[in-house]
């Protein structure tokens, strides 16, 4: 490899997974975003058991995955935008939607069935750990939203032309 292109490259630079948004209104200093849906979202083979698509009409779901993002580079309604996610955020957020509820869940079966070694008391104490697990993902869900760590941040406009970057 050409060293020049070895070094131009930041190994140590965040990587962020870009998407796709509309500008759906502006209200003052704040910009409100929907996030595009892709054409493979509904298509796959578990899409009625999908917690994407939402409960209610097709407006209510849109509604509920509205985002604010601070109003800049003078964005207008209408206006199709890149946003994107650190890669952390998203290792963050599905290790605290996933890894927590189940660590928890596990590790209080395993401790109840050696403690007591009831079936009955196992699934009890698994039951137990996974809503304390649950109660433990949304506090540290709040944390990373209160630190702004799982929210969008504005790249720039859209190519009309462009459906992925890479």
């Amino acid at each position: 490899m050409d060293d020049t292109i070895e070094d131009s490259l930041d190994y140590g630079a965040p990587t962020l997974v870009e998407g796709f948004a509309y500008v759906v209104a502006v209200e003052g200093e704040t910009a409100w975003l929907e996030p595009e849906q892709t054409t493979s979202c509904g298509g796959c083979a578990s899409a009625s058991a999908c917690g994407a698509k939402g409960i209610g009409t097709l407006a209510e779901r849109l509604e509920a995955r509205r985002f604010s993002i601070p109003h800049q580079d003078g964005l207008r309604v209408g206006e199709r935008v890149v946003v994107g996610v650190s890669e952390k955020a998203l290792v963050k957020a599905s290790l605290t939607a996933y890894a927590i509820p189940l660590a928890v869940m596990l590790i209080s079966g395993g401790v109840a069935q050696w403690a007591v070694g009831s079936d009955l008391a196992t699934m009890a104490a698994m039951a137990g750990g996974l809503l304390l697990g649950l109660a433990g993902a949304r506090l540290n869900a709040g944390r990373l939203n209160a630190h702004g760590e799982l929210s969008p941040r504005y790249l720039r406009r859209a190519d009309v032309a462009i459906t992925c970057h890479f």
